[in-house]
């Protein structure tokens, strides 16, 4: 019998891994393949080329609720008057927005602040924003405080969630170690949809 390689074994583990996300939610697949995956590959062409198994989702616990004591609370029916349907599946029920089609993934301003769409805190500089390539809104850092990490133990591994500091409100996940030339090591994969761009005061934000 012929045994497959390390390598191999390492790569089918890795496309593995990104094909059973797939079942669950395409576009969150995305969020931690790797960049080797994504860059330049045409994101229909990668989901269809996928299996569809459906009953290996099953195998994956959901993720826990987050009990963190916001001080923007509110009961889920009145996120629901407040939050357009889009809005409420990805920042209330930690859905994902499919990859180069937010509004803020190719937004790049000079000046301004991304806020949280649901509370209106301020979460990000338009300085902290750098073009990844990988579909989602990238921040290389936040506000101080703005930001809050949570462990995902969605999809059968260890991610981290960032959620906002003041309502809870689901913006993504952060990554680190991909090599990116910016000041930290962490790249912040946001959903546009949980975002809202505030201008600057003196008009030079766009």
């Amino acid at each position: 019998m012929r045994f497959p390689t390390l390598p191999n074994l390492i790569r089918t583990f890795t496309l593995t891994n990104i094909t059973t996300a797939t079942f669950r939610n395409p576009a969150a697949a995305l969020h931690r393949a790797p960049l080797a995956l994504t860059r330049g590959t045409n994101p229909t062409t990668l989901f269809r080329s996928m299996p569809t198994i459906p009953f290996l989702a099953s195998f994956f616990s959901s993720q826990p609720k987050d009990m963190t004591d916001y001080p923007v609370r509110k009961s889920e029916d009145e996120w629901q008057a407040v939050l357009s349907p889009e809005q409420f599946r990805v920042i209330r029920e930690k859905g994902t927005e499919a990859p180069y089609t937010g509004e803020y993934d190719k937004h790049m301003p000079s000046a301004g602040t991304y806020e949280c769409a649901a509370c209106h805190a301020p979460l990000y500089r338009a300085t902290h924003k750098f073009k990844s390539g990988c579909g989602w809104p990238a921040y290389f850092d936040s506000l101080p405080g703005a930001v809050t990490r949570h462990t995902d133990s969605t999809l059968g591994m260890a991610r981290t969630e960032i959620t906002c500091s003041r309502c809870g409100g689901h913006l993504g996940h952060v990554f680190k170690g991909e090599g990116y030339p910016t000041p930290t090591d962490e790249r912040h994969c946001v959903n546009s949809v949980s975002l809202k761009f505030a201008k600057e005061e003196d008009g030079e934000g766009k």
